[in-house]
């Protein structure tokens, strides 16, 4: 019998996206409240740019064998930290690329403390950025985090970090880390937005609708995210399903005030 592996082998490895498009799946992760700590795979994404410069979103560990693949593909310029959970590696990068330039979702230095010792750029806006000619950048603020979200315009390829997760129940050694997946809404085939951090957008829920309302509009092809399986097709589809939750109830709260 098979033993469930909530990690997507090969890891550590670049895995081809599209054309100038990788990913790179890493460990397991565990996060939360004392107790308990929920595991999570990890996931990074790698985009070459027209210069042949390396965008690199939500770094996973840099394991000698990743460095060298890396260095293949050509220099990493742009290192990100897309919210203030995924910056745990941007250390080990930054010393192992020290011609890269760091950039970093708003809340990051707070929640990284001491471990963020560098210059480190904030995203804080849509445009003015080194890889706009062919990334869109999109951030999305709420009480506790400001995900950015990135779109790579030549493929069609969406890059979210936890604004979707999709953790599959059969990876899920633990009933009650399966419960809680299902229980907090993001379990496949019906990943999306966990529950407690919709709770966080609250405030800015217009704000928040227009900006999926956006990504829609991109029509993506396909959607790479950070936690669970990612979407490799159909990414207009997978939005709108993924952020009903959110659209749905917009539209009747503007059908009840008219």
């Amino acid at each position: 019998m098979i033993k469930p592996d909530l990690t997507y082998p090969p890891l550590n490895t670049l895995k081809p996206v599209a054309n100038n498009v990788w990913i790179a799946d890493g460990p397991v992760i565990r996060l939360g409240a004392p107790w308990p700590k929920i595991p999570f795979s990890t996931r990074m994404t790698v985009i070459r740019l027209p210069s042949g410069m390396l965008f690199v979103h939500s770094p996973t560990n840099l394991v000698a064998s990743l460095k060298t693949e890396i260095e293949e593909l050509g220099p990493p310029r742009f290192i990100v930290a897309p919210n203030r959970l995924h910056y745990w590696w941007l250390p080990e990068w930054r010393d192992a690329f020290g011609k890269a330039q760091m950039f970093a979702a708003p809340k990051v230095r707070k929640q990284a403390g001491d471990r963020i010792r560098f210059d480190c750029q904030t995203i804080d806006r849509e445009s003015g950025y080194p890889w706009d000619g062919a990334i869109a950048t999109l951030p999305i603020s709420g009480s506790y985090m400001t995900e950015i979200a990135f779109f790579h315009r030549a493929t069609r390829t969406l890059v979210l970090t936890d604004l979707i997760e999709n953790f599959e129940a059969q990876k899920i050694k633990s009933p009650f880390i399966r419960f809680l997946t299902w229980a907090g809404g993001v379990q496949d085939p019906n990943g999306s937005t966990p529950r407690d951090l919709r709770a966080t957008f609250t405030k800015r829920r217009p704000e928040f609708i227009a900006a999926v309302r956006r990504m829609i509009e991109w029509d993506p092809e396909r959607i790479i995210i950070a936690h669970g399986r990612w979407y490799d097709r159909d990414g207009k589809a997978e939005l709108i399903r993924a952020f009903r939750w959110l659209i749905d109830g917009s539209k009747s709260t503007a059908t009840s005030s008219t």
